[in-house]
């Protein structure tokens, strides 16, 4: 007996993909990728150490490491990026055009 699943189109963004509006899908998108790198930042220290090193508060802290993603815009994420002494690169692309 076979089963079948209806499975979406996967877009590659998982916000996208959970019917979030396109823009803003591209946001999300970019902000777990921020909180992502600075978790990868962070790890190995205490929550002092890498509150320090990110310049904000352990509360702020807390806030990235429980993915309060509405927490943080992107300039905030990539402000603590720099502190930590790394630099974001920005790579555009034109969108694919659906089929119509």
């Amino acid at each position: 007996m076979s089963r079948r699943t209806a499975t979406a189109a996967r877009t590659g963004n998982l916000f996208a993909d959970f019917g979030f509006p396109p823009v803003e899908a591209e946001n999300l998108l970019l902000r777990s990728r921020l909180m992502s790198e600075i978790r990868r930042v962070a790890r190995g220290l205490t929550k002092s150490q890498a509150a320090k090193r990110l310049g904000i508060t352990q509360s702020r802290l807390d806030d990235l490491l429980r993915g309060e993603i509405d927490e943080f815009s992107v300039d905030a994420l990539i402000n603590m990026l720099s502190e930590a002494g790394m630099r974001v690169e920005l790579r555009m692309k034109k969108k694919r055009r659906d089929p119509a």
